[in-house]
């Protein structure tokens, strides 16, 4: 069985990409696609009260923040930048499998813009999950 493996990056691997690994690994049905995420800089663990408002929408989110690697990005079949603040050139040698969703960080201390967040990165989620259950 060959999997489908979809890498979610942000810039410290602590929110957007976090959520949106916790995320499609809750609602896809396909057991040959596998999410996983990865920041380009190591950030502190995620903050309480997100992972408490994650919760409250569904998501749970765990796991100490990871970074990125050639390895990593090259192991996968889909890279998904969902920052803003992430350029694609730097992921220049994997050009072909870049989705870029450009979400904005929000500060641990903004609930609502935390909420608006995970929102926008479920629907996202839920789109591209929408698209690879056409592969099966």
């Amino acid at each position: 069985m060959e999997i489908f493996k979809i890498l979610f990056i942000c810039k410290y691997n602590r929110f957007r990409s976090k959520i949106a690994e916790a995320y499609f690994n809750k609602i896809n049905k396909n057991k040959k696609i596998k999410a996983r995420s990865a920041g380009l800089i190591q950030g502190d663990p995620t903050p309480r009260n997100t992972i408490k408002i994650a919760k409250n929408l569904g998501i749970n989110v765990k796991g100490t923040p990871r970074t990125t690697s050639t390895r990593l990005l090259s192991a996968q079949d889909l890279v998904v930048i969902v920052a803003n603040n992430v350029p694609k050139k730097i992921f220049k040698d994997y050009a072909k499998k870049i989705i870029v969703w450009k979400i904005s960080d929000a500060k641990a201390t903004e609930d609502k813009n935390i909420i608006k967040s995970i929102k926008l990165i479920m629907n996202k989620v839920e789109n591209l999950n929408k698209q690879l259950e056409k592969r099966k």
